[in-house]
């Protein structure tokens, strides 16, 4: 799954997924290799996949594609063994024509794996509510910067403001700061923490019994967040970041 600013890779072994992790998006010419050599053992060169699975130099791997990155899904177009997987192949209703791909994979992913209806919050580069009801048709949903992009905004777009890394912020700042780190942190997580907790609520106030599920890069640190901040919502709160996997290899099953 090529998301807006990484690779994100799964391996199936008996279409039961096996390993997963993320990367860089590939280059032309490292893809250009792959094609050429489309073997496991590549695969593990390549993208750094674990060591500990079974090693079949000769035997070509097939791809199963999908990108919200229109240059990056040209690119793979050379790969000998690759599967595009489009909205087309997502079983769900109500589906709008741009609708990300990777939405409709994670909210099919999870409605499969934890029970429709179901509402994702995905916290990748932009951080995104994808809900299904339980005749697994599309409510809707929405868009907007993730922590990372918010962040990364304030830092290149403005004159004095630094620029913050996510990986540094473990714990809650106080709400009223006093030092422009913290405040930067503050006036971020504590307004895209109301932001997600009212999308919950008005989720749960369609659909008392759904599913919350969130997924992405950003997952760990702001579910950390919502326990720290709201912990009656947090009791309810499931974490899987594998859900396009788990969408990928549902519609695979029984596709193929």
């Amino acid at each position: 799954m090529v998301g807006n600013s990484r690779l994100h890779w799964g391996l199936f072994i008996d279409k039961t997924l096996s390993a997963s992790g993320d990367t860089f998006h590939l280059s032309e010419s490292i893809i250009q290799q792959l094609a050429e050599s489309p073997t496991l053992d590549n695969w593990l060169t390549v993208i750094s996949l674990p060591r500990n699975v079974p090693i079949i130099p000769d035997f070509p791997i097939p791809l199963i594609f999908a990108s919200v990155v229109p240059s990056q899904t040209t690119l793979w177009q050379i790969y000998p063994y690759l599967r595009l997987i489009t909205l087309e192949d997502v079983p769900l209703k109500g589906m709008y024509p741009t609708l990300g791909i990777d939405r409709a994979l994670a909210v099919w992913g999870a409605g499969i794996s934890w029970g429709f209806p179901t509402l994702v919050i995905d916290t990748g580069t932009a951080l995104t509510f994808t809900g299904v009801d339980d005749n697994k048709c599309l409510i809707g949903g929405a868009i907007l910067p993730g922590l990372g992009l918010q962040l990364s905004s304030l830092g290149q777009k403005t004159g004095q403001l630094p620029l913050l890394e996510t990986s540094l912020m473990t714990s809650l700042p106080p709400r009223f700061a006093t030092n422009t780190l913290e405040a930067i942190q503050s006036g971020v997580i504590y307004t895209l923490l109301s932001g997600i907790k009212d999308f919950i609520e008005a989720w749960w106030g369609l659909f008392p019994n759904s599913q919350i599920v969130m997924t992405g890069g950003n997952s760990k640190v702001l579910s950390n967040y919502i326990y720290q901040q709201f912990p009656n919502i947090a009791t309810r709160l499931i974490v899987d970041n594998n859900l396009i996997f788990q969408g990928i290899g549902n519609i695979w099953k029984y596709n193929d």
